[in-house]
Order: C-alpha cells, then sequence, then structure tokens
C-alpha cells in the first residue's frame, strides 16, 4: 500500500452505508479538480469510525485528503474472469479554504479491501 495526498473542491459528500453482517461502513466523498481540458471527479472512500468525521464537510470545501490505495483481485470462480479493483481510503483530511469548517478528520482505522468499490460513472462527455 502507498499513501499520499490528493487536493480538490468538494463536489458530493454521500451518505455511510453499511455492507454485509458485520456492519463494515463506507461513506464517499468526491472531489472535484479542474484540469485543462475537462474536469477530474476523484471518489475517496471513508470507512468505518472515519465515516462520521465527514459531516464537517460542504460541498464546496476546499480540502486535501491524505490516503492510500488498496487494490484486490476477485474472480466469481475457477472458469470466470478475473477481475481488479482499485480505491483510495482516506486516512485524514483538512479543509484549507472555502466554505469550509476548518475541522480536521480522524483516520480511517480499518481497512476497505473488505468491500467492492462501486463508483458510478458518467457516459455523458468522455474526455477520450
Amino acid at each position: 500500500m502507498s499513501e499520499a495526498k490528493v487536493r480538490g473542491i468538494v463536489h458530493f459528500v454521500d451518505e455511510t452505508k453499511s455492507y454485509g453482517q458485520k456492519g463494515f461502513r463506507k461513506r464517499v466523498v468526491v472531489l472535484e479538480q479542474a484540469n485543462e481540458r475537462f474536469t477530474n471527479y476523484i471518489p475517496v472512500e471513508f470507512t468505518q469510525d472515519a465515516c462520521d468525521t465527514v459531516d464537517a464537510l460542504k460541498v464546496g470545501d476546499d480540502v486535501e485528503i491524505a490516503y492510500r490505495l488498496n487494490g484486490r483481485k476477485w474472480q466469481r470462480d475457477a472458469q470466470s474472469e478475473v477481475k481488479y479493483f482499485l480505491n483510495a481510503e482516506a486516512r485524514s483530511y483538512q479543509v484549507v479554504g472555502s466554505g469550509g469548517s476548518g475541522s480536521q478528520g480522524a483516520p480511517a482505522v480499518d481497512n476497505a479491501n473488505d468491500a467492492l468499490a462501486q463508483a458510478g460513472a458518467d457516459d455523458g462527455d468522455v474526455p477520450f
């Protein structure tokens, strides 16, 4: 796993969702980054207790999120196609400008590899 930071404007804050019998929780925050040719939308996942720290975020906040990349392999059975999934799991965040509250999120404590990351795609104006 690797750790890095990403900065952008909060475009969307999803509700916390629970998965499985053990109650794994996940909340997606989508950051928007303006590019010369198109706008980049980056989904970042907050898991377990870190889901609650996102309550302070507002659409339009300029934030910097520390995250780690998680990847996993999935195959239904030996004859089916192998699929690979990648997600950015938030470790902490800091509001650095705009309409933010100036609070800092607590680090995520659990691994998101147990859940499949499903992100919606906009089939409209594809940049390639």
